[in-house]
Parts: C-alpha cells; sequence; structure tokens
C-alpha cells in the first residue's frame, strides 16, 4: 500500500509540474506597476543652530519634568485615560492576526466521524457490489448500508510564492505600527496634560493678579471719597472708581468658570469624573523653561513615533504588493487522510479490511476573469504610493515644528522681557499717578487708566509666561519626546 500511494503522489507531481508550467506563462500577464520610493533626506542641523548630537527627545518624561504634582497625573493620565486603553485593545487585536496568518502556512489536521446510511437501488453499480461482497460467517448484506467513519484529515496549502508568509509579516509590520501609534498618542497625552496643568497655574495666577488690583482699586475708591469729603474730587470720580471695581469683581467669576473647565479637562484626560486638581502655581511666573537641546534632524527618523508609524505601514505596503502579486500565480494544495469507514460498527475498526487512507494535490489558478484580483493589485500598488508620501509627510511635518518651536522659544523669550519691563514701568505709573490725584496735580481717569493698563500688562506678561512653558513642552514633544517610561 505503501509503494502505492508513493506511486500516485509522482504522479500528482508530474501533473501538477505541467500545470505550472502552463499556468506560469499565463500568469505573465501581471500589469506593470511603478511603486515610489519614499524621500527621507533632512538638512544636516535646525535653522542657524549648530549641529549637536545631544537630544533631549531621549530623556524620559518623568525626568523632563519636575513638579510632583504633574508628574501624579501625567502618571495617572497614561495608566487611565480612555483612548490609550481603546489603543491598547487595537494592538491586541493586530498581535492576534499575527498568530492567524502565521498559522496559515502550516498544515491543518483535524479530527472528523461521522455516521449515515442509505438504501442502495439493486440494480445500480454499487448495488451490484454490494450483492457480491463476501462478508465474513456467511452473513447476509443488509438492505439499508449503514457509513460510520472517523480518523484525521490534513489539508496543506504549499507556500510556493511566500504569499501566507508575507501576509505574516505585514501582520507583524501593522502591529510594530500600531505599538508606535500607540506611543504617539502618549506623547500627545502626556504634552496635553502638561498644557491643561500650566494653564491651570496661569488661571490661578491670573486670578492672583485681579484680585491685588481690585485691592488696589477699592483703596482708590476710599481715597476718592476722602477727597470728595474734602471738595477736593467730584462725585463723577467716585462711580467710575465703583465701576471699575465691580467690572473687576465680575471677571474673577470668569476665571473661576474656566479653572472649573481646565481642572475637568483633566479628569478627562485622566479618565476619571471631575475632582479638584492638586497644583503648586506660587512659583509660576518665577519657573524658567528648561534649556531643550534639539540634536540633529536625523534623529527625528528614531525618536518621533509618527515617523516610525509612517515607516513601518510604508514597509507593510510594500510587502502587500508582493501578497497581490502571488494572487496571479497558481496555489498548490495537498490533502491527505487517515481512519476507518465501515458500513456496521461492529467492523469499523477491524483492519484492515476498514482501514481507509487518502491523499491528494491540487493546484488552482486564475485564468479567466481577474479583474477582482488585477484590481486588488493595483490598489495594493496605489496604497504604497500612498504610504510612501505619508512618510515624506509626516518627515517634512516633523521637522517643521522643530523648527517653529525652536524659533518660538527664542521670541517668546525677548517677547517676556519687554513685557516685564512694560510691567515694571505700569507699576511704578500706578504710584506717580495716584500721589499726584492725592495732591490735586492729576486727575483721578490717569489713576484708573494706569491700574487698567499695569492690569491688562500684567495679564498679558502671565500669558506669555505661559506660552514659554508649552513652547518648551511643545518641543520636547516635536523632537520625539514624552512616549519613553521605562
Amino acid at each position: 500500500m505503501v509503494w502505492e500511494m508513493k506511486a500516485i503522489m509522482i504522479k500528482i507531481s508530474h501533473i501538477m509540474a505541467l500545470g505550472v508550467a502552463g499556468l506560469m506563462l499565463q500568469a505573465c500577464g501581471i500589469p506593470a506597476m511603478t511603486s515610489k520610493k519614499a524621500d527621507s533626506h533632512l538638512p544636516d542641523r535646525f535653522n542657524q543652530e549648530l549641529s549637536q548630537k545631544t537630544n533631549t527627545a531621549t530623556v524620559k518624561w518623568k525626568d523632563f519634568f519636575e513638579d510632583p504634582n504633574l508628574l501624579s497625573l501625567i502618571d495617572t493620565a497614561v495608566a487611565n485615560n480612555k483612548e490609550v486603553n481603546i489603543m491598547m485593545q487595537r494592538i491586541s487585536v493586530a498581535q492576534n492576526e499575527i498568530q492567524a496568518r502565521k498559522g496559515a502556512y502550516l498544515p491543518f489536521v483535524n479530527f472528523s466521524a461521522g455516521a449515515g446510511g442509505e438504501k442502495t437501488a439493486m440494480y445500480t453499480r454499487n448495488g451490484a457490489v454490494e450483492n457480491s461482497l463476501p462478508l465474513p460467517n456467511g452473513q447476509a448484506f443488509p438492505t439499508f448500508v449503514g457509513d460510520y467513519q472517523f480518523g484525521l484529515f490534513s489539508t496543506w496549502e504549499i507556500d510556493v510564492w511566500k504569499k501566507l508568509r508575507n501576509s505574516a509579516q505585514v501582520a507583524v509590520l501593522e502591529y510594530m505600527a500600531s505599538s508606535e501609534g500607540k506611543n504617539f498618542l502618549v506623547t500627545n497625552l502626556v504634552a496635553e496634560v502638561a498644557h491643561a496643568y500650566y494653564e491651570l497655574n496661569a488661571l490661578d495666577n491670573q486670578l492672583e493678579n485681579l484680585n491685588q488690583n481690585i485691592a488696589i482699586q477699592q483703596n482708590g475708591l476710599e481715597m476718592a471719597k476722602q477727597l470728595l469729603l474734602f471738595a477736593r474730587t467730584t462725585t463723577l470720580a467716585v462711580k467710575r472708581y465703583e465701576a471699575e471695581v465691580a467690572k473687576n469683581q465680575s471677571k474673577k467669576y470668569e476665571i473661576l468658570q474656566q479653572i472649573t473647565v481646565t481642572e475637568n479637562r483633566i479628569n478627562f484626560l485622566l479618565g476619571r469624573t471631575p475632582q479638584p486638581i492638586q497644583r503648586a502655581s506660587t512659583g509660576f511666573m518665577e519657573m524658567k523653561p528648561k534649556l531643550i537641546k534639539a540634536g540633529v534632524p536625523s534623529q527625528l527618523l528614531q525618536n518621533r513615533p509618527d515617523i516610525r508609524k509612517a515607516e513601518l505601514e510604508l514597509s507593510a505596503a510594500e510587502l502587500n504588493i508582493d501578497v497581490a502579486r502571488a494572487n496571479f500565480y497558481p496555489s498548490f494544495n495537498i490533502s491527505a487522510g487517515a481512519g476507518f469507514d465501515a458500513f456496521a460498527l461492529k467492523f469499523l475498526v477491524n483492519t484492515p479490511e476498514s482501514l481507509a487512507l487518502s491523499i491528494a494535490g491540487g493546484l488552482v489558478a486564475p485564468l479567466v476573469n481577474k479583474n477582482a484580483i488585477i484590481a486588488e493589485y493595483k490598489n495594493s500598488n496605489a496604497k504604497q504610493v500612498q504610504a510612501a508620501y505619508e512618510y515624506e509627510q509626516s518627515i517634512i511635518n516633523a521637522y517643521a515644528e522643530v523648527t517653529n518651536q525652536l524659533s518660538n522659544i527664542d521670541n517668546l523669550d525677548k517677547n517676556y522681557q519687554l513685557k516685564r519691563n512694560q510691567v515694571d514701568a505700569l507699576v511704578q505709573s500706578i504710584d506717580i499717578s495716584t500721589q499726584l490725584f492725592k495732591s490735586a496735580r492729576a486727575d483721578y481717569l490717569d489713576v484708573l487708566l494706569s491700574q487698567r493698563d499695569a492690569l491688562d500688562a500684567k495679564k498679558d506678561l502671565i500669558e506669555t509666561k505661559q506660552k514659554q512653558i508649552n513652547a518648551m513642552v511643545d518641543l520636547y514633544k516635536s523632537l520625539g519626546g514624552g512616549w519613553q517610561q521605562l
């Protein structure tokens, strides 16, 4: 029986070889496609900055930020943020897809068992065979014939063109791209929590600044009332002071509402319901942004998760072209089985009478109406070109973000110094105008305008400080920092 099986396999291989020769000829009609090679060239340095190898992007966020309250918030956000957890499930799906595709090019072995029965007409080929079949002990062949069988059956698609293995490799690349997508999400999440936290600090300082201004204006109001008693000013001055105090007191509630909204935005990022946010706002105006080292532009290719994700997606798209091209070639299948088959249960395990073996080889190839696989091949090529452009776009965008933030930091530093000089001058003008008003050498409007200008200037100064801190965070993120935790 073994020699018979070998002879059958030799015949099958000869037939399949002839079929392959013919089908390979018709597979030569694969449409010509042109893939795109991505351009990853970057300048040697950012702007006019001197080239330096040190890059702050490699610093972990736990070491980059120093405020313990902010570190605690980021730690909670990375663990509990809903979008991050959703992304983790997508990564798990991608990982399972690797296992599924790897199993596709391995043999499948299944156990099968079945039972049935039929009555065959006497004047048929099967009926004649049944009537002439000798049974043990002279038993008569039953009229209603059963069919009982069990055994192992195997199928295997021979991956000659590496279609299945390439498909599994595509799943690996997509899994890695999903992981980089998660890293990019964490980078943005860290920056977003930091932005909101520093905005909360700025709002606290805005509220303190407003309260200080209200106190100054209330003193001015009391002074105007005293001067009115001695007929050294008019009721108009008193009323203008009262209106100014009321206006600024109403602004307090606007800031308090902004604080509530910002706290709730942080809580949302942390994946929890609204609650107070612990923070230290007292030293915000004295906070100096960290000196960030940008390194060289080529380091963006290794540090930015979005660029790494785009690169992996490009590699997957290129491999998908090979998978789609393999659909034009014939596929080879081998099936085999071994088990027992009998018309009655009492004969089911008789050996070798009830022993059944089978082996077969198959060859399938597209011959006519290949529109579907042609369209799939064209789509895979178009997706590769699209992925190449997206990879190039991510590189250009990353370089632009870094150069923008480097320029932004420099300009904000100069802006902040000038605004601080402005605030100092206006604070002095309040004292001068107040003294002049007391001695009736200046109008009350001069005092009010000085106080109003000083309030606005301090507000702008706080906002500029916030922009400085945000620019520091954004540069750290643009360089690719914020996702490394270990």
